[in-house]
């Protein structure tokens, strides 16, 4: 579960950077260049995606057994 988690985060974050990219018109060539909804779904998806990786990959720290 923990290395699919990784790829949908690392997936999250691929995407979402270029649809910022392309939002703030650095990558034209697209409807969705310079288009502001995209900047702001793509800001919201590498967020998601940097939570998702930082959920996957926390260490569960489990109380010393006596």
């Amino acid at each position: 579960m923990k290395i699919v988690l990784n790829v949908v985060a690392v997936l999250l974050i691929l995407a979402g950077g270029v649809w910022f990219l392309q939002g703030i018109n650095i990558l034209p060539g697209s409807i969705m260049s310079g288009q502001t909804q995209w900047v702001i779904n793509g800001a919201i998806a590498v967020l998601v995606g940097i939570s998702l990786l930082v959920f996957a990959n926390r260490r569960n720290i489990s109380p010393p057994k006596s």
